[in-house]
């Protein structure tokens, strides 16, 4: 009995829709590639429940006849290419003639189309790979695709997408992809009615700033460089703009965004010894290459891109960034440390003055070996008394062992997480960074500001939990402007930064108006703090709300800790110490770093040979 048989097209059509539809942003992607390839010159994209129930791309591109909308649907239609060797010579974002036809297997997509050579255009309606009506209709020249109910028939992909929040940044991360290498073309973003972003045709260096904020404006320098094998431009970040988390950078080649791990090692190389080790630059660099010299066609997501020369393009690359450096003086030149020199004024030799050798003075009569000029020596102060008239003589001690040093059980407190620890009220600040204090076994060293951290921690978790916060108003408001997918991230957290003693209000557009700042961050800038946490935050994709809350509560700890080498009199030391034994973990920080170390007697006693 045969067993192989051939899949109906519903399967085959699900099964290729999973290399190439893998999520929301999936979507987005191809339909703005397909706007963008139709020569559109405005691209409008809508999204509601972060493409969950909805995604809708409208252009004015050339748009499809009735037939070529039809087409456009089935496995391997494209006007692309025509033969194999055209994937060698590609000069548009799509070719392979699959991404509709997988999106209409998981959807239900609804097509309005029109050319500009006919009156009428086509209203189509595809659920499944099924066409279920096709109609005449009357809509303005270009394309307008809404694909609704994305993975309606795949219950278990719909079950494995991530939250909203998570799905949106991906959709947003495509975007600002494609966006950067169309800087001509108009783009605007909506999420649930709400317009996240608008971006007008522009300039590249202008859609940038209009993408990621003003400030990064004067951190770019601008790369060119045209040889026989490539021609790279863009911009790269000066080396004072090196972060160690969230920095952007793309690379794009013949207007494709890729992934090249060996290209980025080039940047890294042009920085080296400029850049803090660890940290990381921006950059956007966009390379031209002939099209036969590279291979697109690795992945359906064409990220990964094979070049035919990257040695060679490596050496032009980092030839090109360091001659950008030294073009715009970014190297750092060597700075001397005057401050507090002398001013040392400058002689004026047509002032007429006479200029003399000094004067220099000797006692002949001294002689170091005289008996009587030893006793040259400083004279007894008088009234010396007086300056130890209130020091108490000290009795002798029989014995110093080290369990002498600790006080009365009357002046002793324990410690729940040390088991009963005994100490001293007595304390001593060790290079303002540790303190140290006698216990019954030994000798205890505190690190204080990651104590201050565990104790600031878990008194910001209690905020945000519900007990309101006491706010300080701002004499000038502080502008707070955000990159699109960090605004809609930080709109999320507006609820537990007000519970902290945050007053914040949208201006739109990614800009937001500090008013109020927590008093407990005194000191502390609030723009960079509330920066601070978006990025961490964005460190890890949870849906969970008691991860966002740790993740802020630990960004404020660390910004209103007492910093290391900060002095503090006992009585401070005894605040702090009493504090921390209160916490529900005392010997560690939130992200698991030691804050006590107890040096045993034994060990102390060993040190000296006993």
């Amino acid at each position: 009995m045969d067993i192989i048989h051939l899949l109906p097209d519903s399967v085959a059509n699900q099964i290729a829709a999973g290399e190439v539809v893998q999520r929301p942003s999936s979507v987005i992607k191809e339909l703005m590639e397909n706007a963008v390839d139709a020569g559109a010159s405005t691209v409008d994209v809508l999204v509601v429940d972060a493409g969950r129930t909805s995604i809708q791309v409208i252009d004015d591109g050339k748009g499809m006849s009735e037939q070529d909308a039809r087409m456009a649907f089935e496995r391997h239609a494209t006007s692309k290419i025509q033969k194999a060797e055209d994937l060698f010579s590609l000069h548009t974002m799509g070719f392979r003639g699959e991404a509709l036809p997988s999106i209409a297997a998981v959807a239900q997509v609804h097509l309005l189309t029109r050319t500009i050579d006919n009156e009428l255009g086509t209203d189509l309606t595809i659920e499944g790979s099924r066409i279920t009506s096709q109609e005449v209709c009357s809509c303005p020249v270009g394309a307008n695709i809404e694909v609704r109910n994305l993975f309606f028939n795949v219950p278990a992909r719909r079950k494995f997408l991530k939250s909203n929040q998570t799905e949106l940044n991906n959709i947003i991360q495509e975007f600002e992809r494609i966006v950067l290498v169309n800087p001509t073309v108009g783009f605007s973003l909506s999420h649930n009615g709400t317009l996240i972003t608008k971006l007008p045709a522009s300039n590249l260096r202008q859609r940038i700033v209009n993408v990621f904020g003003k400030k990064l404006n004067e951190q770019l320098l601008s790369v060119d460089v045209d040889t026989t094998l490539a021609r790279i431009t863009g911009f790269v970040g000066k080396p004072e703009a090196a972060r160690k988390k969230n920095t952007n950078q793309y690379f794009f080649v013949n207007g494709r965004y890729m992934r090249h791990p060996y290209f980025h090692k080039a940047v890294l190389e042009a920085y080296a010894h400029l850049i803090p080790e660890g940290e990381q630059i921006p950059y956007f660099l966009y390379f031209e290459v002939d099209p036969s010299n590279i291979d697109v066609n690795i992945h359906p997501t064409k990220t990964e891109i094979k070049f035919e020369n990257d040695s060679a393009i490596w050496q032009i690359l980092v030839a090109a960034i360091k001659d950008s450096l030294g073009k715009f003086n970014a190297v750092p030149t060597i700075d001397f440390d005057v401050e507090g020199r002398p001013d040392i004024p400058a002689f004026d030799f047509h002032s007429g003055a006479e200029v003399h050798a000094p004067h220099v003075q000797v006692d002949n009569n001294y002689n170091p070996f005289r008996s009587d000029e030893g006793k040259r020596q400083r004279q007894t102060p008088v009234d010396w008394e007086k300056l130890y008239a209130d020091v108490k003589k000290a009795e002798p001690a029989e014995d110093y062992h080290i369990d002498e040093q600790i006080a009365e059980p009357d002046d002793l407190f324990a410690s729940q997480a040390q088991g009963g620890l005994e100490m001293s009220n007595s304390h001593f600040q060790y290079r303002g960074q540790y303190i140290l204090t006698p216990v019954q076994t030994g000798l205890m060293m505190v690190d204080q500001h990651r104590a201050h951290i565990r104790i600031l921690y878990e008194k910001f978790l209690r905020q945000i939990e519900g007990q309101k916060a006491s706010s300080q108003g701002l004499l000038f408001p502080e502008m707070l402007q955000l990159a699109p997918s960090d605004a809609i991230l930080f709109q999320d957290m507006t609820d537990e930064l007000r519970s902290l003693g945050f007053d914040i209000e949208s201006l739109g557009g990614g800009s937001f108006s500090v008013n109020g700042a927590p008093a407990d961050l005194e000191g502390a800038n609030p723009v960079l703090v509330l920066t601070q946490m978006v990025e961490a935050v964005k460190e890890k994709e949870t849906g969970i709300d008691n991860e966002l809350q740790h993740r802020i509560a630990l960004v404020m700890a660390r910004n209103a800790a007492i910093v290391t080498g900060q002095a503090l009199s006992n009585q401070e030391m005894e605040s702090l110490l009493g504090e921390l034994f209160q916490c529900q973990n005392p010997n560690l920080t939130p992200t698991g770093k030691t804050i006590i170390s107890v040096l045993e007697h034994t060990q102390i006693e060993k040190m000296f040979g006993r």
